[in-house]
């Protein structure tokens, strides 16, 4: 299976997110699907996820990570310096993941909120499921 990128359609900064990994991403690695959409709940079902996630999600080698272990595992595979994000794996997954945490229980707040999932451009489609 390819990498696929799990995130919340419905949150500003995610989308922001969508966006800046596409940029980084100029082999396409990264295929998305928001969690809301159909596919997104699908994949959720066929890994097992936690039913009612809201975090970040990598899809990798028939893996399924989270928050920010998927967050890190993102980093690892874009271009330019973002790539050495990827040397906090090294901090214990829960330090990691309460920092994570605060920030995605304010990233409404933060960010702002929409009311549907963001409508990727003609060439960016292709990268949808």
């Amino acid at each position: 299976m390819e990498r696929v990128i799990l995130f919340d359609g419905e949150c500003n900064f995610c989308n922001r997110s969508v966006q800046f990994i596409i940029k980084r991403d100029p082999k396409a690695r990264f295929k998305f699907a928001s969690l809301q959409s159909e596919v997104g709940e699908q994949l959720l079902d066929e890994y097992n996820a936690p039913k009612h996630i809201d975090s970040l999600v990598l899809i990798e080698n028939n893996r399924i990570f989270y928050k920010s272990t998927a967050a890190l595992g993102v980093c690892k595979n874009l271009k330019g310096i973002w790539k050495l994000l990827h040397v906090l794996i090294v901090i214990p997954r829960p330090i990691r993941d309460l920092v994570y945490d605060i920030f995605a229980k304010n990233r409404y707040r933060l960010f702002g909120q929409r009311k549907s999932c963001m409508l990727p451009s003609p060439k960016e489609r292709v990268r949808f499921l």
